[in-house]
């Protein structure tokens, strides 16, 4: 097992109908909405920020694990593609402003969706409008393979089954949600132990991450595509936690912090 796993939690990029709040008005999914057209550039900025520090501390992300959410499939899709981006030349790389007609090589990372991964379900997170249709939802999102078809050509694994099989139930109180995301990044973790994870999700995933590995700590605010950065403790091969019963991911605070989007306070 690598001794030395990372594991990134990244929030999704600036959605649409935060920018245009009657674009919920007769959609499909209201629930559902995409990034605006920041949002995608925001995405791929941060992608080739977290490629960049990764370079820089000596390691490379192997597996992408995204929310179902159609902003977090966005998201996803720029921050792979600025994780697979050609040439390797990292001053190069940073001066593409966009990922279109950038050639990929598909090889460096594999993506899934991770139901576990899912926007809070309830009415805290998807407003009064969502909540009143709730109920009468049955399928949240579209067959599997529509989901995958905004992700990059190639970087789908098959061959991996998600933790969650569908969508959470709606309802779930805020503390079940946050408990419900600490357990699946633990999850992940400890199903991937020889490769360093990016996790594309929600805000209040990412604050999750933060409260749950970093002892003490207090979040307040995260913004878009903001990422937290959490570090596997070198550990007898097999652990998933300590004796004590603290989970052997550890929040690197030096990595995690307002330059990466998170604010919160230490003790």
């Amino acid at each position: 097992m690598a001794a030395r796993q990372r594991v990134v939690v990244m929030r999704h990029g600036d959605r649409l109908d935060h920018a245009e709040p009657m674009w919920p008005a007769n959609k499909p999914r209201p629930w559902d909405p995409p990034l605006t057209d920041a949002g995608i550039l925001r995405a791929w900025t941060v992608g080739k920020r977290i490629r960049a520090q990764a370079a820089a501390d000596g390691y490379q992300l192997h597996r992408v694990l995204v929310s179902p959410f159609f902003r977090c499939l966005q998201t996803a899709a720029q921050a792979v593609a600025a994780l697979c981006a050609v040439p390797d030349d990292a001053a190069l790389a940073a001066a593409v402003e966009s990922s279109a007609n950038v050639p990929l090589d598909t090889s460096r990372v594999k993506v899934s969706i991770e139901y576990g991964l899912s926007e809070m379900m309830n009415a805290e997170a998807m407003g009064v409008f969502v909540s009143q249709v709730a109920p009468s939802v049955d399928n949240w999102f579209p067959d599997l393979a529509e989901l995958e078809a905004v992700l990059p050509t190639g970087t789908i694994d098959h061959s991996t089954k998600p933790l969650y099989p569908e969508v959470p139930k709606w309802g779930e109180s805020v503390r079940a949600a946050r408990t419900r995301y600490a357990s699946v990044i633990k999850a992940l973790a400890d199903k991937y132990p020889d490769e360093n994870l990016l996790l594309v999700t929600h805000g209040e995933a990412v604050g999750s991450s933060v409260a749950c590995f970093g002892t003490g700590v207090e979040v307040y605010d995260v913004e878009y595509c903001a990422y937290s950065l959490l570090k596997r403790q070198p550990q007898a091969e097999g652990d998933c936690e300590s004796e004590s019963g603290e989970s052997l991911l550890k929040l690197l605070t030096d990595r995690s912090g307002p330059t990466t989007g998170i604010h919160y306070l230490l003790p």
